[in-house]
This record gives structure tokens, C-alpha cells and sequence, in this order.
């Protein structure tokens, strides 16, 4: 609930400015994922990263791991960039693990949201992750959406939260609820515009199972490049 509170305040705060439109793409380390391959690992490798071409990755440091990096494309666009973390540990560690990043992306951090409201990913002490895994494939997981500046620009926005809210409700219907119920629409219509906005823009985690050992796999997505089943 605090959380969803939070949400509300903060979308509805953001129509109230307005800047120049422009439609960002997700970023991994400030790189848009889009354009060739090869022109996105040239500038992973400017970022630091060695080319493995043998197994067609990216070696390096990400979040202070040693990590492996894939570039993903669809119709020679790139879509896609996995995280994979180079060394698996024990069941107990990437629970910490999953735990802390689920942190990172949640507290103090603008560039994020939940892309579900609650945002309760937490796994509790109790639970255990490998019996959940192996016996019931279970999948613990958590993803976002990644904010741009561009998401601070409100065109539209007000015609947008005026035809969703009187959508749902007459203007006699709207005006007789007290001005908290009021606010509490504009908010719910307000996180709808911005989800509206971002919803392309997808970074998202889980727990990957080797062997009995246990790492991240992360994944920073541009929707916009991912196939709509155009070969089908």
C-alpha cells in the first residue's frame, strides 16, 4: 500500500510539468538498446567489456560481479541485453542476492518502478529456493520499468486523465465525491498514463538453477524491437 501511495503522488506530480516530446528506448549503462550487433558491442567494449567471440559474449564487471553479457536482435535489431552473473553460488547467497537487487531497484532509485504496483518481491527467510525450483518450477522473479526524463513530458496527458476518469464516471457523479476520492481517480488515471508511456521500456530479473547452483540472469528489453509475429 505505501508503495502504491508513493506511485500515486509521484505520477500525478508528474503532469504537472511540461517538456519537449521525445520517445526514449531502454538504456543499459546509458547505452539505448537499439541498432546493430555489432555497433551495440563496440560500445560495450568502450564501456570496458571484452568480446568473447568464440561464445559470443561480453565478459566484464556489472554491479560490482563478474559478469557475462549477450546482445539479443530481432531482425538485426537489438532488443535485448542478459546479464548473467559469471560465478553460481549456494541457494542461501542468491537469495541475499535476488533480495538485494530487488532493493537497488526499489529504494532511493527514480530511474525505476514496479511493473506491478505492490512491488513485493522480497523472498522471505522461510522460503526454500531450491525445493520451490526443482520441485515445483517455480519462478522468482521481479521487473520494471525504466523511467526516462522524457517521461516528465505531459502532452496529451491531460486529455488523456480527463477521458479516463469521465470514462468511468458522469461529471455530476465525478464532482459529488469528496476531494480525496477525487484525487485518488487523477492518481489512479495519472499511473495508467504513465505506465502507458513506459510499459516498452522493461528491465526484469530472475534465479537461474545450475546444477545445484544458483546465479541472476538480468534482462534490460526494448520492446519496440521484439518480434510481433511478423514472420509467422
Amino acid at each position: 500500500m505505501k508503495i502504491r501511495v508513493l506511485l500515486l503522488g509521484w505520477a500525478i506530480a508528474m503532469t504537472m510539468g511540461v517538456q519537449a516530446q521525445n520517445r526514449e528506448v531502454t538504456k543499459f549503462m546509458g547505452i539505448p538498446i537499439d541498432g546493430t550487433k555489432t555497433a551495440m558491442i563496440q560500445k560495450l567494449k568502450a564501456k570496458g567489456f571484452t568480446y568473447n567471440a568464440r561464445l559470443d559474449r561480453l565478459e566484464g564487471e556489472f554491479n560490482g560481479r563478474d559478469s557475462y553479457i549477450s546482445v539479443v536482435t530481432n531482425r538485426n535489431k537489438v532488443y535485448r541485453i542478459v546479464v548473467r552473473d559469471a560465478n553460481y553460488s549456494s541457494e542461501r547467497n542468491i537469495k541475499n542476492r535476488f533480495n538485494t537487487l530487488v532493493r537497488q531497484f526499489l529504494e532511493n532509485n527514480k530511474r525505476y518502478m514496479p511493473t506491478d504496483v505492490v512491488g513485493n518481491y522480497i523472498i522471505d527467510d522461510d522460503v526454500n529456493v531450491s525445493n520451490e525450483i526443482v520441485l515445483y518450477n517455480k519462478r522468482f522473479e521481479a521487473s520494471f520499468y525504466q523511467i526516462a526524463e522524457s517521461d516528465s513530458d505531459t502532452t496529451g496527458a491531460r486529455k488523456y486523465l480527463n477521458d479516463r476518469v469521465f470514462s468511468k464516471y458522469s461529471e455530476v457523479e465525478f464532482y459529488a465525491m469528496s476531494e480525496e476520492e477525487q484525487n485518488t481517480e487523477w492518481g489512479i488515471a495519472a499511473i495508467d498514463w504513465l505506465i502507458d508511456k513506459v510499459s516498452k521500456r522493461l528491465v526484469w530479473f530472475m534465479i537461474d538453477e545450475s546444477y545445484g547452483s544458483y546465479g541472476i540472469l538480468l534482462y534490460y528489453d526494448n520492446v519496440y524491437n521484439q518480434s510481433n509475429g511478423e514472420d509467422l
